[in-house]
């Protein structure tokens, strides 16, 4: 797991999702978890949630943090993780070159939730999030897609719908409508 594949990886719209023991897997699946941020819906419990706290959205000012903590993350139905240790040190480098980001949530200066992902070639494809305090991945999420959408991004990869993002508006298109998205 290094960089270099990681990069050209990501190009091909495949990603990685290692497990303990097993040689590297590789996934471009069909169908493919996208959300459009013209179908992006926050629901109304979360908007008046937001107006209750005081929480701090930064990014890419604790990325190690943030993909460590997806890493200890507990799944329901899920035992480990696929953040197998090989792979934080790829993605800090892909970090450190620009080609992926961190969406941080603080709440009085403790990191309570995140979400990273990799930035390449105009596609944010999303990682992993997580929280330790509820609503902080969900904040995290509408952040991030704030965030996008002041670089020009109008999508992102999320690779599979979970409860989270279908509320959101995720949603599966077709292996080959993203790729098309891709420009493969």
């Amino acid at each position: 797991m290094n960089v270099e594949t990681l990069r050209a990886a990501y190009r091909k719209g495949i990603f990685p999702w290692p497990q303990e023991g097993m040689p590297p897997l590789w996934f471009c699946p069909d169908p493919r978890g996208v959300l459009d941020f013209k179908d992006f819906h926050v629901p109304r419990s979360l908007k008046k949630f937001a107006n209750k706290i005081d929480w701090l959205f930064t990014v890419n000012e604790a990325f190690s943090e943030v993909v460590r903590a997806c890493q200890n993350q507990p799944r329901p139905g899920q035992t480990g993780t696929w953040i197998v240790p090989q792979m934080v040190p790829a993605y800090e480098k892909l970090h450190a070159s620009g080609e992926a980001l961190s969406l941080e949530c603080w709440e009085d200066g403790v990191l309570v939730g995140g979400i990273y992902g990799v930035l390449i070639e105009g596609l944010f494809s999303g990682e992993s999030m997580f929280h330790h305090t509820d609503n902080a991945s969900k904040m995290a999420l509408w952040k991030l897609v704030e965030h996008l959408e002041t670089l020009g991004h109008t999508w992102m990869d999320i690779q599979m719908v979970t409860d989270v993002t279908k509320q959101m508006g995720g949603k599966y298109i077709a292996r080959e409508e993203f790729l098309q998205r891709r420009g493969l």
